[in-house]
């Protein structure tokens, strides 16, 4: 009896979710469902690939190498849907995108209904991590990076850039001074990274006419925190213009040494991990990104 579609995409979805419960819910099966599929495919192939225990699922030697050929297969049946689709101009599938929380909440959000109304036959997943995750580990479609790329495999594509600005609450300055002289940024409550230490280097020149890093009195992962924190005037930040856009329209936050500050922008690139022709899906999506960039406030 041979193996089907259908019993390589719920092992591949029992192994991604860790558990045979979750798989089911993913795949709209019942959970006795989708253990019968899983212990039928076992069967077929004579060994176990998943040992279970009272706490989880782990695959076995024989499990680890047969999933690489699952996903191999279910990756070859999406392409030829999506070549087909293609044809049709009508990209069709599941597309995971992952973004840094900001960017996923000021950028992505905005866009999501514009771009399913344009290709309805996309299902998006949109997942925010902070950091830099791996697309194959993840099963990421593509991913947006902000700031430079590190050599790597990879494919990339800019969609865009933006600029940062040091800012401020208008009650925070009030209760604290306007600091006129970049040196006197060292008498305030500064909001900062905790990594990478690059997004502490503000675009403003010290007195020793090296670009200012700061010791942060507030550090945080999330560019969101630190904006939120921001506008509870707990300190001066600086932030990319793609988040703080409307708060500066609105005036909740304002910017410090406008003059001083010099025109660094960080660059914005969709990252995909296909060795093949990208996939009318993520091109679908990347087109769209990189379209409203042009119009938007983190391309300006």
């Amino acid at each position: 009896m041979k193996v089907t579609l259908d019993e390589l995409q719920t092992f591949a979805t029992v192994v991604d979710t860790g558990s045979i419960t979750a798989a089911a819910e993913q795949l709209e099966q019942t959970v006795s469902g989708a253990s019968r599929t899983l212990a039928r495919l076992e069967e077929k192939l004579q060994t176990t690939l998943l040992r279970r225990t009272t706490r989880r699922l782990e695959l076995t030697e024989e499990g680890k190498a047969f999933l690489q050929n699952a996903r191999e297969i279910i990756d070859a049946v999406e392409n030829a849907e999506e070549q087909l689709a293609a044809r049709r101009e009508r990209p069709s599938g599941r597309l995971r995108v992952d973004a840094a929380t900001p960017f996923m909440l000021h950028v992505i959000v905005p866009l999501v209904a514009g771009y399913r109304e344009r290709y309805p036959q996309v299902e998006l997943e949109l997942n925010s991590n902070e950091g830099i995750i791996d697309l194959l580990e993840r099963r990421t479609d593509v991913a947006i990076r902000i700031g430079r790329l590190k050599d790597s495999t990879l494919h990339s594509r800019p969609v865009g850039s933006s600029r940062i600005r040091v800012l401020a609450t208008p009650a925070y300055l009030k209760a604290h001074g306007l600091p006129k002289r970049v040196e006197d940024l060292e008498r305030h409550s500064l909001l900062g990274f905790t990594q990478p230490e690059a997004l502490n280097v503000w675009p403003l020149v010290g007195a020793d006419n090296e670009p200012y890093r700061i010791n942060p009195s507030i550090a945080s992962s999330s560019g969101e925190t630190l904006r939120q924190l921001a506008l509870e005037s707990a300190g001066i930040v600086c932030l990319s213009d793609f988040m703080t856009g409307r708060d500066r329209r609105e005036g909740k936050l304002v910017q410090l040494f406008a003059r001083q500050t010099q025109d660094v922008r960080q660059p914005i690139n969709a990252v995909y991990y296909r060795n093949t022709a990208i996939s009318a899906r993520i091109a679908s999506f990347v087109d769209y990104l990189a379209e409203a960039a042009k119009t938007t406030e983190f391309a300006r």
